[in-house]
């Protein structure tokens, strides 16, 4: 038995099994020098962000942006079966004495290795040593066995997503795509539905929650997009918080316990997501002027609000924590950002005196 191949075999099949077990096993994000999944989506994805740029339409550039994450897990995939299928060959070629014909170099010991990872069998080569033979049925079993994972992998990535986007899609039809919280507070004051603001915020941070725990544990889901145009789950994101920090610092008529707790979720999810992948922003990106444009028009809708020099500084204290983070966020996806103004307007004419807004006839014009 040679050495230096077999050691070299070994590390390569180690390193695939570690990258593995992290990856799809272990419900929690990970790092350390040797892994393969999470730099091949690093490298990857400037290459393809870049290309994607080259899209001179915004339509056709989301189109070949969404084809970025489900084609990277079948990348990881077909690197992680030729790895195994190199570290086996590596592996038969130090013991090319136990195989008949003896393989006469590492292409050749591949070949093996392949027949035997992918279960093929075709009887050419024969492992006669006990040792070969224990590898062969450690290639067989274990290449079934991580097909058998990735699957039940991508079964539970689109799980994941389907969840996320439910809520996601039913934001869009309430703040506008992308959505913007002063979009969805004015709709829900022209449609009459302010008291279930608070059931909304408790949706959203249940919703906060469960993507939280499945977009930390598997990153790569964060780069499967919305199959709807101008949407992202990092705007929907951005203007439920925002809409909630409104609640809680500026209108004063809304009950602000359950818009405060979907806050608290959702900036621990925004900061934990951001420090796993290495983007932070720096303070929040609203300036008092646009807050001001938003404050007049929840004010022309009938909301009750705080003074404007004690709501503004306290809305940008809280925006603070995760404003700019999402924000560097959907640049680093090139996803449609939040939008701060909204994207209804409100004719003076659709107000009456008491404030509210009119509800019959047609719906206020788009901005």
């Amino acid at each position: 038995m040679e050495a230096v191949p077999f050691v070299l075999g070994v590390f390569c099949l180690a390193l695939v099994f570690w990258d593995t077990f992290e990856t799809i096993v272990v419900p929690r994000p990970s790092v350390g020098p040797f892994r393969i999944a999470r730099p091949l989506v690093a490298w990857t994805w400037r290459a393809w962000r870049g290309l994607g740029m080259r899209v001179r339409h915004g339509l056709g550039r989301d189109l070949f942006y969404g084809l970025y994450a489900p084609a990277t897990v079948v990348l990881v995939l077909v690197v992680w079966l030729l790895l195994l299928i190199l570290g086996y060959g590596l592996v038969f070629l130090a013991l090319h004495d136990q195989l008949r014909p003896a393989p006469p170099d590492l292409g050749s010991a591949m070949y093996f290795a392949g027949t035997s990872v992918l279960t093929l069998g075709f009887g050419d080569v024969v492992a006669t040593g006990p040792l070969a033979r224990a590898v062969s049925l450690t290639a067989a079993a274990t290449g079934l066995g991580l097909v058998a994972l990735v699957i039940t992998f991508i079964f539970s990535l689109y799980g994941s997503y389907q969840r996320r986007e439910v809520l996601v899609v039913q934001l869009g039809a309430r703040a506008k795509a992308p959505p913007s919280a002063a979009a969805l507070l004015v709709t829900y004051a022209k449609l009459g539905l302010v008291d279930e603001l608070p059931a909304l915020f408790a949706e959203w941070e249940r919703w906060s929650a469960e993507v939280l725990d499945t977009h930390v544990a598997y990153p790569i889901l964060g780069y499967f997009r919305s199959s709807h145009d101008n949407l992202s789950w990092v705007s929907a994101l951005g203007a439920m918080l925002d809409a909630a920090c409104l609640v809680t610092t500026a209108i004063t008529n809304v009950p602000r316990g359950q818009a405060t707790l979907m806050r608290r979720v959702g900036a621990h999810f925004v900061e934990d997501y951001s420090n796993y992948l290495g983007v932070h922003g720096d303070g929040s990106v609203v300036e008092r002027g646009q807050f001001e444009e938003v404050y007049r028009k929840l004010a022309r809708v009938g909301y009750e609000l705080e003074p404007l020099e004690a709501a503004w500084p306290a809305f940008e204290r809280e925006r603070a924590a995760y404003g700019a983070r999402l924000e560097a966020l959907a640049e680093m996806w090139a996803m449609p950002a939040t939008r701060w103004t909204g994207a209804w307007t409100v004719p003076e004419s659709a107000v009456h005196e008491s404030g509210q807004v009119a509800v019959d006839g047609p719906g206020p014009p788009v901005a």
